[in-house]
């Protein structure tokens, strides 16, 4: 069992803590000695996951660009070499690109620097094997190497090379738009239109003039392609209200037929129409139910728990496919998916309202870059009939108020009281004529209200790592958020051990 020391550093599928002085309370915490010991933990999982010695192994190593990768991935790199791994170090990279390491390369683990969107002065480890990432009990059995002091064995013939794979992922996103866009100028698909990137300073200033410039595309007016490890400008995060209405102005100031922006490393994206309207959380889910069900004809889209009423209508509705809601935590989501698959149900899409998104015709690899890849196929093959992206969500339901209320959970054991809350209050709903349990809910409890309670729904569930019970609120009337909003507050007022 994990001790406190390392408990703190799990962090659902990843391994992240603080590495860089900086913001006061915050400590380094991610020692030198401490990702010698992760790494060596690492070393030992893999072996016993792919059945190798470590002398027979190959492990691809790249960081994001925040001010602590470098030297990290300089720790870990030593320890794989020092136990006799063959490295190739693939320098700064997107997430993604790392996975396609284990398929392009043969590599037989991944190891990616990086804490996503979170500030610059933490990092982490993510890890991925040909099977794809990590789940919770691997990321655990690797921290119990290391509070353990567990080592592998030193051996002779450990090798570092250094490889710039990005160009070779970079090739990879262009050959799938040349191929399914298949324009008159084959080599040229994205000649004449006009597409901006935002990369908040992140891993994904490539995109820009590694895949899209090379297409033909014109890229100018686009932002923060420069990687700067303090994100000076803004948080690189699609969720980010900042980040989005920089993009949303870089579009509409240089006139651009698209915009698209990624997180840090390049796992989750966003867009923006030529209106500068956002194609963000429901909107993006939408648009990629669309791309996935194209070719997969009544296949599922599994989501997570808080996508709203008007995407479960577009999904099945209009677009003739299955949704199924499930946890918030993409890895949930893409697990699910993978599940459902494996019982013989078609599963093409999983996606995370946070721009986490992973197609079946993808590995199931959440990637940022080519959910944008797909997005801008389309919108070239719906400029060649003189349509466009909007078109494809016409009718897409969206609700004219919502809102997110974040209620702590003041015990110390805020999971049996978190779950006791959720309990409570299904109970509660049981007993009241005009509160209707969702059917198909499958994280927390999810209650909708017709149009004279409220016209909408809320769902309260159980933060996926804090002591946080999430309420999220939304509704088709105007003043139907703070209606639901008075029904469900004081219910939870009653309740002990949260501050409501």
């Amino acid at each position: 069992m994990l001790n406190d020391t390392f408990k703190i550093f799990k962090s659902g599928t990843d391994i992240r803590g603080v590495a860089s002085e900086g913001v006061e309370g915050m400590p380094i915490n991610l020692k030198d000695d401490i990702l010698s010991a992760m790494a060596d933990g690492f070393i030992l999982w893999t072996e016993k996951k792919v059945g190798k010695p470590a002398a027979e192994l190959t492990v691809s190593v790249g960081h994001d660009c925040r001010i602590s990768g470098e030297h990290i991935a300089d720790i870990v790199i030593r320890r794989l070499a020092r136990a006799g791994v063959k490295v190739y170090d693939c320098g700064l990279s997107s997430t993604p690109a790392m996975f396609m390491t284990t398929i392009d390369l043969g590599c037989d683990a991944a190891v990616q620097i990086t804490a996503s969107h979170h500030p610059f002065n933490r990092n982490g480890l993510k890890f991925f094997t040909r099977g794809g990432g990590l789940d919770s009990e691997d990321i655990e059995a690797i921290l119990q190497h290391a509070q353990d002091s567990d080592e592998p064995e030193k051996a002779m013939g450990g090798s570092v090379s250094a490889i710039n794979y990005m160009d070779n992922y970079s090739a990879h996103l262009r050959d799938i738009i040349k191929r399914e866009v298949n324009a008159q100028d084959y080599e040229q698909p994205l000649s004449g239109f006009h597409i901006v990137v935002d990369a908040g300073n992140g891993a994904g200033g490539f995109y820009a003039d590694r895949v899209l410039e090379p297409l033909g595309a014109d890229t100018s007016g686009s932002r923060y392609l420069e990687p700067d490890g303090m994100f000076p400008n803004h948080v690189p995060n699609p969720e980010d209200k900042k980040a989005m209405e920089s993009i949303c102005e870089a579009v509409l100031e240089s006139k651009a037929d698209l915009g698209v922006i990624f997180d840090t490393d390049v796992d989750r994206g966003g867009a923006v129409d030529r209106y500068g309207k956002e194609i963000n959380r429901n909107r993006l889910v939408a648009l990629a139910a669309c791309l996935a069900l194209e070719n997969n004809p009544g296949g599922t889209v599994v989501t997570d728990s808080i996508t709203s009423t008007g995407l479960n209508e577009f999904i099945e509705k209009h677009l003739g496919g299955k949704h199924y809601r499930y946890r918030r935590g993409y890895k949930n989501v893409i697990n699910k998916a993978i599940e459902l698959k494996g019982q013989g149900i078609s599963a093409p899409l999983a996606i995370e309202t946070s721009g986490h998104a992973a197609m079946e015709e993808n590995y199931y690899l959440d990637d940022g870059a080519y959910l944008c890849t797909k997005i801008i196929i389309k919108a070239a093959q719906l400029r060649q009939r003189g349509e466009s992206l909007d078109s494809l969500l016409a009718d897409l339901k969206e609700p004219v108020e919502e809102e997110e209320i974040r209620i702590k959970i003041t015990d110390k054991d805020f999971r049996t009281t978190g779950q006791r809350v959720i309990d409570e209050l299904e109970k509660f709903a049981e007993a009241q004529a005009d509160w209707h349990i969702a059917p198909d809910n499958r994280e927390g409890i999810r209650v909708s209200f017709d149009k004279d309670n409220g016209d909408g729904w809320f769902l309260l569930r159980l933060s996926v790592h804090d002591p946080i019970l999430p309420l999220n609120i939304e509704s088709d009337s105007e003043g139907g958020v703070a209606v639901i909003r008075e029904k469900v507050m004081a219910f939870l007022k009653t309740q002990s051990g949260i501050d409501a």
